[in-house]
């Protein structure tokens, strides 16, 4: 079913999920087109962008944000177009980067709501590189890594969008990078593409070994977004002083349960206070917006001189968006994954 002018689609939570989600967990319905009234615009979907948080959100476990309430309509970035305006600054047919959900249409005052202008040259970026997912990266890694040249850094998630950015910016940066990513051809990507150093395969039986061979001088900085067997094999390596932004932990997402085996929290903790590691996590906007206009700047500088190279993996249709939302916790991305709603 595409998306009509008629009918607003919405995707709402049905359950919470138990482990992975499920058929179950998203249910695909239909509502009359809200309409905009005084102070407001409608606005049409045009791409939704799914992330790696949208799981937390399912869950109603203590967290930073409010969990969706079952039936409530999925949460999400997207970018739209103004289908009516009451609202200064925003025309018909602009393109904005808000946060309708996974929905066709959405009513907004203008709050928290970018306007994008009425012909951007890539309206789907602002919710990758130069969105949450790149400032992200950026800021992770220059506020709290802080990569001094001819250090290593090391990231997780090599070629999703964020782990992509932060070992560009880190080559920029004049480091060391190396990469982490599942599968060969990611990691050949990494390489070829992206200019890291190197590339590990996680899924590799000697993993843990190879990693070593990559950084033989150490890891200074390890930019967190998988957590599991990549943290176990990290840590050792570590140097005196080394910083790990913690920006997720996908991994570990639809665990219902501690992992089996020996506590190690004590040895965790034990390598922390002898290398004087710091450990810092992070949301994004809640630490660092004040920070995006300097981001925006650097950001669009590095991609306008071919800098910063960026993949984006559309995947078409709304009702498609659970199904691509399950393979992206499973790791089958490849770049940033974003559902094409309608067309613009």
């Amino acid at each position: 079913m595409t998306q009509t002018m008629t009918t607003n689609r919405q995707l709402v939570l049905a359950e919470r999920p138990k482990g992975e989600p499920t058929k179950d967990t998203l249910k695909l319905t239909e509502a009359s087109i809200p309409t905009a009234g005084n102070g407001q615009m409608l606005l049409r979907t045009v791409y939704l962008s799914l992330d790696p948080y949208m799981r937390g959100r399912m869950s109603d476990a203590p967290s930073y944000a409010a969990p969706v309430e079952v039936g409530g309509v999925m949460v999400g970035g997207t970018v739209a177009q103004v289908v009516t305006s009451d609202i200064d600054g925003f025309a018909v047919g602009d393109y904005v980067l808000s946060f309708n959900g996974w929905q066709d249409y959405a009513v907004s005052d203008g709050a928290g709501v970018t306007n994008l202008g009425a012909s951007p040259d890539h309206p789907s970026w602002a919710l990758g590189i130069l969105g949450m997912p790149g400032f992200t990266a950026w800021a992770g890694l220059t506020q709290i890594g802080a990569p001094k040249a001819g250090e290593t850094i090391v990231v997780a998630a090599a070629t999703g969008p964020v782990g992509a950015t932060v070992g560009q910016i880190g080559k920029l940066l004049g480091c060391r990078v190396v990469g982490v990513a599942g599968g060969q051809d990611k990691c050949d990507y990494a390489v070829a593409e992206l200019g890291f150093d190197a590339c590990i395969d996680h899924k590799a039986d000697n993993f843990p070994a190879q990693l070593a061979a990559a950084a033989p001088d150490g890891i200074d900085v390890y930019f967190e977004n998988v957590g599991g067997k990549v943290l176990d094999a990290v840590i050792p390596l570590l140097n005196a002083n080394a910083r790990i932004p913690v920006c997720g932990l996908v991994s570990q997402y639809n665990a219902t349960k501690l992992p089996d085996g020996p506590d190690r929290m004590n040895w965790l903790m034990g390598q922390i206070l002898r290398k004087k590691i710091k450990v810092q996590g992070f949301i994004i906007f809640d630490d660092f917006g004040h920070l995006y206009p300097e981001f925006a700047k650097d950001m669009s500088t590095w991609i306008d001189a071919n800098k910063i190279k960026y993949r984006e993996e559309i995947i078409d249709g709304l009702e498609n968006a659970p199904e691509a939302f399950v393979g992206l916790l499973r790791g089958e991305n490849f770049g940033k994954r974003v559902v094409r709603v309608a067309q613009g």
